[in-house]
C-alpha cells in the first residue's frame, strides 16, 4: 500500500501544537528563572524534585528522537531486527538501579566527573571525564538534531538549515534562562505528551487488525515476506548484534545527561525511585515502538516511507518520518499535526538535557575546579555554565547541519557506544574497586574514548556508507565489542602499575558514602 503524504506541505494544525508547546515551555521557563539562583538550582533543580517527577523526566530524557522516530522506522523497514535498539535501550537500566543511581546520588554534587574525581587527583581526572562527557554529548546532540530539522522541515516546508537553527535558539532559551528547574519541566511534559501520543497511535493501529497484534505480524509477513519477523537484516553479523547490544546496555549507564539527574532528587532512596518508575514508563513506551513500526510497515508502506515527499522527492533511507506518516494515515493532519509537535517536543527535551550537561562539563568540571582550583562564586559560576551552553547549542547546530540525512538510530547507538567506552569502565571501578587510580581513570577514559572513535572512523558505517569505499579496515559498525573491554583492561593494567598513596583511606571514605554512612 502507497500512501499520498502532506509531508512537506504548510501544516496550520501542526504549527499551532507547535506554537502551544512552545508558548507554553516558555512560560515554565519564565518561572524557573525566577527561581535559579544558584548553580545548584541551574544544574540540579536545588535537589527538589521527587522521585516520580525525576522517573517522568529521566524518561522524557531518555525517549528521545532515536526512540520514537529511528526506531519506528528502523522496524518499519526492517522488520523484527530494528527492535535490537529498543531491547538494548531497556536492558541498561537495571544496571542503572542496582550499581549506578545510589552512589552517584551519595558521592557527587553535579557532574559524573565528581564521582570519578573523588578519592583521586581531580585535575587530570576532570580533564579526561570533561572530554569524555563532551565526546558522547556531541554525537547524541548529532542525532537530535538531525531529527528535528528533517522534521520541521517536512511539516512546515522549511529548510533543513533553517529548521537546525529554530530549534537550537528554542531550546537555549530554556536552558540558559531556565536551567535544570525548566529543563525538567520540559522533560515531564514530553514524557506524557509522548507517551499518550505513542499509545493513541498504537490502539489505533490495532484497532485495524482485531487488537490482535499476531494478525499486524502475519499481514507484515503476507506483505513482505517472513524475513521481516525474523532477526538477520538489520544486523547480520552476530559480533555486530553483540557489540550493539554490549553498547547500548551499559552506555545507559555512561549518559551523562542521565547520570546528572539522580542530583536533581534530595536522596539515594529517591533516587533508586525514579530509576524504577523511568524504568517501567521506557519499557512500556519501547512496547508500543514495536506496534508502531510494524504499523507503518503494513498501513504506509516501505515504498512511500522511503519517498516521504512523494515519488518525485528525494530518498530517505533513515526512516525517520515513519511515525509522522503512519500519525497521518491514522487520524488525518490533525493527528499529525499533534504527533509532529510530541516529536518536536521530544527532540527539545533531550536537546535541552545534553546541553545542560556539556555546559556542566565544561563550567563546573574544567572552568570551576580546574582552571579556579574551587575558587569561584556564584556569580562567576552562573555566568560561565550559561556561556558554555550558548557553545554548546552553536556547536549542536553545525553538527545538525553537516550530518543530515543520518538515521537517528543509528547515530545514537555511536553515541551509547562512546559512553560505554569512555565512562562507565572508569565510574564502576572508581567506586568499587580499591586499588584504582588517578593513571588508571584517565588512561581508561582517554583510551577507550579515543578507541571509540578511531574504530568508528574505520567501521563499515563511515568507509563503506558516507566515503563509499569498497571495504571497511574494522568490520563491526559499532565498536562497543573491542572498546569497553579495552578500556577496563587499560585502566586496571595502568592503576596495578602507579599504585597511590593514601588512596586506601579515600577508598574506605567512599564505601561508607555509598553504603549511606554519614
Amino acid at each position: 500500500m502507497n500512501t499520498t503524504t502532506s509531508l512537506g506541505q504548510f501544516n496550520p494544525i501542526a504549527i499551532g501544537f507547535f506554537l502551544v508547546f512552545i508558548t507554553f515551555t516558555l512560560g515554565i521557563t519564565y518561572w524557573a528563572a525566577k527561581q535559579t539562583k544558584s548553580t545548584s538550582e541551574y544544574y540540579t533543580a536545588g535537589g527538589n524534585i521527587s522521585g516520580f517527577q525525576n522517573g517522568l523526566a529521566l524518561a522524557g530524557d531518555f525517549m528521545s528522537a532515536a526512540s520514537f522516530l529511528g526506531i519506528a522506522g528502523k522496524v518499519a523497514l526492517n522488520g523484527f531486527d530494528g527492535l535490537i535498539y529498543s531491547i538494548g535501550f531497556l536492558v541498561g537500566w537495571p544496571i542503572v538501579m542496582f550499581l549506578i543511581a545510589e552512589p552517584m546520588r551519595n558521592l557527587g554534587k553535579y557532574t559524573f566527573a565528581d564521582v570519578v574525581a573523588f578519592r583521586l587527583q581531580q585535575t587530570p581526572v576532570r580533564i579526561a571525564s570533561s572530554i569524555g562527557t563532551l565526546v558522547v554529548v556531541s554525537f547524541y546532540l548529532i542525532a537530535q538534531m538531525v531529527g528535528a530539522g528533517g522534521l520541521i522541515q517536512l511539516l512546515f516546508g522549511l529548510d533543513y538549515n533553517l529548521a537546525i537553527i529554530i530549534v537550537g535558539c528554542v531550546m537555549l532559551a530554556y536552558v540558559i534562562f531556565g536551567g535544570m528547574i525548566a529543563t525538567t519541566w520540559v522533560q515531564i511534559i514530553k514524557a506524557v505528551l509522548l507517551l499518550g501520543g505513542a499509545t493513541v497511535m498504537a490502539i489505533l493501529v490495532l484497532s485495524r487488525f482485531g487488537f490482535n497484534p499476531l494478525t499486524l505480524f502475519a499481514e507484515a509477513a503476507n506483505k513482505y515476506g517472513d524475513a521481516v519477523l525474523a532477526p538477520g537484516k538489520e544486523v547480520a553479523n552476530p559480533l555486530d548484534a553483540l557489540s550493539l547490544g554490549l553498547s547500548l546496555m551499559l552506555g545507559t549507564a555512561g549518559l551523562p545527561h542521565i547520570l546528572m539527574r539522580f542530583y536533581t532528587v534530595p536522596n539515594a532512596k529517591e533516587a533508586r525511585i525514579s530509576v524504577m518508575y523511568a524504568t517501567i514508563l521506557i519499557g512500556f513506551f519501547y512496547l508500543l515502538t514495536f506496534i508502531l513500526g510494524f504499523g507503518a510497515m503494513v498501513l504506509v508502506g516501505k515504498e512511500t516511507i522511503l519517498h516521504p515527499l512523494g515519488a518525485a522527492g528525494a530518498i530517505d533511507k533513515s526512516g525517520n518520518m515513519a511515525a509522522p506518516i503512519l500519525a497521518q494515515v491514522l487520524g488525518g493532519s490533525p493527528f499529525l499535526g499533534f504527533i509532529s509537535a510530541v516529536s518536536f517536543a521530544t527532540i527539545l527535551a533531550v536537546v535541552a538535557g545534553l546541553t545542560l550537561s556539556g555546559a556542566a562539563a565544561l563550567s563546573h568540571d574544567l572552568w570551576v575546579n580546574v582552571i579556579k582550583k574551587g575558587n569561584s562564586s556564584e556569580t562567576e559560576q552562573l555566568k560561565v555554565a550559561r556561556i558554555a551552553t550558548l557553545l554548546l547549542g552553536i556547536v549542536a547546530m553545525v553538527l545538525g547541519i553537516i550530518f543530515k540525512g543520518q538515521n537517528v538510530a543509528y547515530m545514537v547507538g555511536l553515541a551509547f557506544a562512546i559512553a560505554a567506552s569512555a565512562n562507565f569502565p572508569a565510574l564502576i571501578m572508581s567506586m568499587m574497586w580499591r586499588g584504582f587510580t588517578t593513571k588508571g581513570a584517565v588512561s581508561s577514559i582517554l583510551v577507550g574514548t579515543v578507541s571509540a572513535l578511531v574504530l568508528i572512523y574505520l567501521s563499515p558505517a563511515i568507509q563503506i556508507d558516507i566515503l563509499k569505499h569498497a571495504t571497511a579496515i574494522f568490520p563491526l559498525k559499532n565498536p562497543g565489542l573491542v572498546t569497553i573491554p579495552l578500556s577496563f583492561a587499560v585502566g586496571i593494567i595502568v592503576s596495578l602499575f602507579t599504585p597511590e598513596v593514601g588512596s586506601d583511606q579515600k577508598f574506605t571514605e567512599t564505601e561508607h558514602l555509598i553504603a549511606g554512612d554519614y
